[in-house]
């Protein structure tokens, strides 16, 4: 049953049908490649789905979390105005630190590779997009002369580094397109091993996301120069990651990734 639910929203109600099928269709309708242009401007769709998956379970929650879940979307969509907020916030980022935004583009990439072989949802890979693209937006309050220091930082100095996880937490909490990721963005400098910060998170305490940005982002640190040293080789940095597996990082993970990556060198050597 197709039914109009609000000014521009549309609700498809589909029985038995689980969320593996419900996302099928939704690839499907998109590669349709929908379109409509009037008077110079473009239309675009967006589309969240859930589940009801147990009897005690209301329909309007159901509604509530399908309408969450296109919202993450339009957040990744370029066309989108809310896709406004994360460029301003990301625009204030680049301009004040090393990051920049193919580092952002090369974490997204990997993250969403490694989601595949995990066979994330649509819905968490939206997630782990969002959190590739925005893990670091705390550092947009930290002093840019600790930013950019070349040199080792202080105990001081990382202290204050170290309290980028929480502001970010904090701004995406404030922004309400944001706030489902806020908790991932608190967690993602946690380590496998529990001494990680800000909470010493330990083992599956880690939200996935974050397991899977953290041996992405290592990598990314390892093979890109940094201000602060030289980049190192792609076989060193597979070392690295596979060596540190079960103490920084989750080492299901970290074995997936190191495939991932010797898969992409066997291909480029051909």
């Amino acid at each position: 049953m197709i039914a109009r639910w609000g000014g521009d929203e549309v609700v498809i109600f589909m029985p038995c049908t689980d969320l593996e099928r419900a996302e099928e269709i939704v690839r499907h309708i998109k590669e349709e490649h929908l379109c409509a242009e009037m008077h110079g401007l473009r239309m675009s769709i967006s589309f969240g789905c859930a589940v009801k998956e147990r009897p005690e379970e209301s329909i309007e929650s159901v509604l509530r979390k399908a309408e969450e879940y296109m919202y993450h979307q339009k957040l990744l969509d370029s066309k989108s105005y809310r896709n406004a907020v994360i460029n301003t916030l990301l625009a204030t980022l680049y301009e004040k630190s090393y990051e920049t935004e193919e580092h952002s583009e090369r974490l997204e990439h990997y993250c969403r590779m490694i989601g595949a072989r995990l066979r994330l949802s649509a819905e968490e890979m939206n997630q782990l997009s969002l959190l590739a693209v925005l893990h670091d937006i705390g550092k947009v309050s930290i002093d840019p002369d600790i930013l950019l220091k070349p040199g080792r930082l202080t105990p001081d100095e990382w202290e204050e580094m170290q309290r980028h996880a929480e502001i970010g937490y904090r701004i995406a909490q404030a922004t309400p397109d944001l706030a489902m990721v806020a908790e991932l963005i608190l967690s993602h400098h946690e380590r496998w091993d529990g001494r990680g910060y800000p909470r010493g998170l330990e083992g599956e305490e880690i939200p996935l996301s974050c397991r899977i940005l953290a041996v992405v982002d290592a990598f990314d640190a390892m093979t890109n120069d940094r201000i602060y040293r030289k980049a190192v080789g792609y076989e060193a940095a597979i070392a690295e990651i596979v060596g540190n597996a079960g103490t920084q990082f989750d080492p299901a993970i970290a074995a997936v990734f190191a495939e991932i990556l010797m898969d992409e060198a066997a291909v480029a050597q051909q």
